[in-house]
């Protein structure tokens, strides 16, 4: 697979020379290089093509007519094609399943980045949590329409998705650079699949911003620490709902956007089991619930059992709404809890991690099972919400014992005479 230079004698062409370019008595040929011509009929008629080789044939490509295309844009085309030849795709075949898709007709013009973002926000984000969502559309709203969402979406390039990358970068948001360049790509690679682009450009900037090293939520894995954070929350005298949500995750260290999206309908009492389906991974998961944590949900039923929305923890400003993403966190700091250093509430994930294999024992598989982690086991198995269940629920029991010692102090002395 390779494009083919032509006879261009190390020349490259010019609009000037495009442009005076007369017809003679037989065709005859301009070349720009890398396998761009530009074929002058004794019509008058000007068209671009690209020659080039795939699977060891040499090909020809209609890249469209002068002065139609210019030679800006065919160079564009040709970039493209290249593009596509890197990847082991015919670009004939890319264009020819393009223009039966998008017919070249006067006055069309093709869709612009925003409006393809836009229709693939609407039919692949509708299903994922609104927090997600949310922050997909701010990122393309704020740091990428305003560069690039009027343009075509088959002409963008990765040069100009680099400046968009470039000037989040400029003010230290490396994480959100990366994320953009993600996000770019998947509109990008949609435009691709329904035939309104020819390629994927973000893959050539790889290597381009500097590494992003993600900050992991902070966690004290010390027994004795998180014995007096539990009596920290135990001591929160703010809303009830907030004051269950602290004492609740815990128990369940689920991620805390599904704690509070908890819905009253998902509680199963008659198995003391939570079922719901996680929209991060788009899975079915089952929470067995320890008896603490059934008698938290039972002193909170009459409060919320009938609030509007169905919410275990409706939001303050309106029931039909859950609890605010905010709220955990914000509730911590009211009790002294740096969230940058000492714990977040996804930072009771690793906490259960952490102890339940170094205290209790409990082996890894089962452990990874219970936080819907997809992680296959020796043959080849991702996750199965039922799996490992019966060892799940006396594990969930287990831990929350274990939690109640840890808060009363008596786990931590015991660990120390064992010491």
């Amino acid at each position: 697979m390779a494009v083919r230079g032509g006879k261009n004698h190390g020349k490259r062409l010019t609009d000037l020379a495009v442009r005076n370019a007369e017809p003679r008595d037989k065709s005859y040929r301009l070349f720009d290089g890398e396998g761009l011509y530009l074929e002058v009929a004794p019509t008058g008629s000007k068209l671009w093509r690209l020659k080039y080789r795939f699977e060891g044939k040499e090909k020809r490509l209609a890249l469209g007519a002068y002065p139609a295309v210019s030679l800006r844009e065919a160079r564009l085309r040709r970039h493209r094609a290249r593009g596509l030849l890197q990847q082991g795709i015919d670009p004939a075949e890319t264009f020819r399943t393009r223009r039966r898709r998008v017919p070249d007709r006067p006055g069309q013009r093709a869709p612009t980045f925003e409006e393809v973002a836009r229709e693939w926000i609407a039919r692949h984000l509708s299903r994922r949590a609104e927090s997600y969502r949310r922050g997909v559309v701010l990122r393309l709203e704020n740091d990428v329409f305003p560069r690039i969402g009027q343009r075509p979406v088959d002409q963008i390039t990765a040069p100009e998705i680099l400046e968009v990358l470039r000037a989040i970068e400029a003010r230290g948001a490396v994480e959100t650079a990366h994320r953009v360049r993600q996000n770019i790509g998947q509109v990008l690679r949609y435009a691709v699949a329904t035939g309104r682009a020819m390629q994927d450009p973000t893959p050539a900037l790889r290597g381009a911003l500097p590494p992003h090293r993600p900050r992991h939520m902070p966690a004290p894995a010390d027994p004795e620490a998180v014995g007096a954070i539990l009596r920290m929350l135990d001591a929160f005298r703010g809303s009830a709902t907030v004051q269950a949500a602290l004492r609740l995750l815990p128990y369940l260290f689920v991620r805390p956007g599904e704690l509070r999206t908890m819905r009253w309908e998902d509680i199963h009492w008659d198995r003391a089991e939570w079922r719901f389906r996680i929209s991060k991974t788009d899975t079915d998961h089952i929470v067995p619930l320890a008896r603490q944590a059934l008698t938290i949900l039972e002193g909170l039923r009459p409060l919320t059992g009938r609030s509007p929305g169905g919410w275990v923890f409706p939001g303050g400003r309106t029931p039909l709404r859950p609890l605010s993403d905010m709220a955990i966190n914000a509730a911590y700091r009211r009790l002294g809890i740096d969230t940058r250093r000492e714990l977040t509430g996804h930072g009771w994930r690793a906490v259960a991690r952490t102890l339940l294999h170094e205290e209790l024992g409990y082996p890894p598989e089962v452990i990874e099972h219970q936080l819907a982690h997809r992680v296959p086991d020796p043959l080849g198995r991702a996750y199965n919400r039922t799996r490992f269940l019966e060892q799940r629920r006396r594990m969930m029991q287990d831990w929350a014992d274990y939690l109640d010692r840890l808060k009363s102090g008596a786990g931590t002395a015991a660990r120390r005479r064992a010491l």
